[in-house]
């Protein structure tokens, strides 16, 4: 299995390296999870469970770095150094800079020059998560019918569209103990912005159930799907999904699929403290090479 993972990282290396020649110019999230031969729709969930950070997370940290490089060994211009660093004003870059490296840029050069010891980040380095604790399981998840109504939007506020859901569901008798409610999580918040974020919040039904008004009807599953439960806040799920697919599956040999990844919530969010609250979450898997 190590030799697995080490093709995994491997693989991984190709677009860190190409990423640290292309920092002016990274290419698209696409051709990014090509290089690694990654499914594009998970890639991101493997970068910053592989990495330890987030793609958008890693360039930034890159080029601020590379700005103090520049700070301290050339005397190019602040406001040019900004630019190079994919900033749009000096203000903007000294912001950012301050809050990476605890110190102004013109402080950061100044202490150079007199050669003196440089400020060092107040934030903690990223840590690849090499080792997890998480008891993830690979099953195969039968073809199961759903009713579901589609939010679009951030993903804390998609609870219209379960009381639609709900409001369809409940006069049919639909919501007996053996209904599962699940949540089919089409983009990545990481990638995706917040206002184009698809939702579909599901209730398993009969296979006699039909579509009616903003309810639709549709078969999830059936497949090879990765599986954990994530405990705690709805807040920290992509952290989850992020070990799932960066630590878990490179350790196991398998890879992520194309299709999306849906969530059974095993408690009532309006009942249940979030520290409370458990939730299976499922990705599915390209079948074995």
């Amino acid at each position: 299995m190590a030799s697995r993972y080490d093709g995994y990282r491997r693989r991984m290396g190709r677009v860190l390296s190409f990423l640290e020649r292309n920092l002016d110019d990274p290419p698209s999230l696409d051709y990014l999870a090509g290089l690694a031969h990654y499914s594009p729709h998970h890639f991101h969930r493997v970068f910053t469970g592989m990495v330890g950070e987030s793609l958008a997370a890693y360039v930034r940290r890159l080029r601020l770095e590379r700005a103090a490089m520049f700070l301290a060994r050339t005397g190019r211009p602040v406001t040019d150094i900004a630019l190079d660093s994919g900033y749009d004003s000096h203000e903007a870059f000294t912001r950012a800079f301050k809050s990476h490296f605890g110190a102004s840029p013109s402080a950061y050069r100044e202490t150079a020059r007199r050669g003196l010891p440089l400020p060092k980040s107040p934030v903690a380095p990223p840590k690849p998560q090499g080792d997890t604790t998480m008891d993830a399981k690979i099953m195969l998840f039968p073809k199961t019918r759903v009713a579901y109504v589609r939010h679009v939007g951030p993903y804390a506020q998609c609870e219209a569209a379960w009381n639609t859901l709900c409001a369809f569901a409940g006069p049919k008798g639909l919501l007996g103990p053996q209904t599962r409610c699940i949540g089919v999580c089409h983009d990545d918040p990481e990638v995706t912005p917040p206002e184009k974020i698809r939702y579909d919040a599901c209730i398993t039904v009969p296979d006699e159930v039909a579509a009616e008004g903003q309810v639709g009807i549709m078969d999830i599953g059936g497949g090879e799907y990765a599986t954990a439960l994530h405990e705690g806040p709805f807040s920290g799920l992509h952290a989850s999904y992020a070990e799932l697919c960066g630590v878990v599956l490179p350790k196991l040999g398998r890879e992520p699929g194309y299709a999306p990844s849906f969530e059974i919530y095993l408690n009532d969010p309006s009942t249940t403290a979030p520290k409370d609250l458990r939730t299976e979450i499922y990705i599915p898997l390209l079948p074995k090479a």
